[in-house]
C-alpha cells in the first residue's frame, strides 16, 4: 500500500442512528485521512477514506470499536490504490 491508498469499510450491526457517521468522520479528520462515509439503505454504514497506511489501520481498528451506543457486527475492508477526493471528510447519505 502506498501514501495514496484507500479503504473502503462496509459496517453492520447497530451503526445507523448512534451518532457513528459523525464518531467515523471525527476519528478520520484526528487521523489527517480525507473521504466521505454515509448511510445505507440496509442499515449498514459505508465508509470511502484515503491517506497513509497507518492512519488508514487506525481507522479501521476504530471503526470495528464504533462509538458508545453502537454494536459493530461486521466490517467488510477492501484497500486500493486511487486518486484522493477533495480535502476534507464528509458525511453523506
Amino acid at each position: 500500500m502506498t501514501s495514496s491508498a484507500r479503504i473502503t469499510l462496509i459496517v453492520r450491526g447497530r451503526v445507523q442512528g448512534v451518532g457513528f457517521r459523525q464518531f467515523v468522520r471525527r476519528t478520520a479528520l484526528d487521523l489527517g485521512l480525507v473521504g466521505e462515509v454515509r448511510n445505507l439503505g440496509d442499515g449498514a454504514v459505508e465508509v470511502h477514506a484515503w491517506g497513509g497506511e497507518a492512519a488508514l489501520s487506525r481507522l479501521a481498528a476504530a471503526v470495528r470499536r464504533g462509538p458508545p451506543g453502537a454494536r459493530v457486527l461486521d466490517v467488510e475492508t477492501r484497500y486500493d490504490a486511487g486518486p484522493a477526493p477533495p480535502p476534507g471528510f464528509r458525511v453523506t447519505g
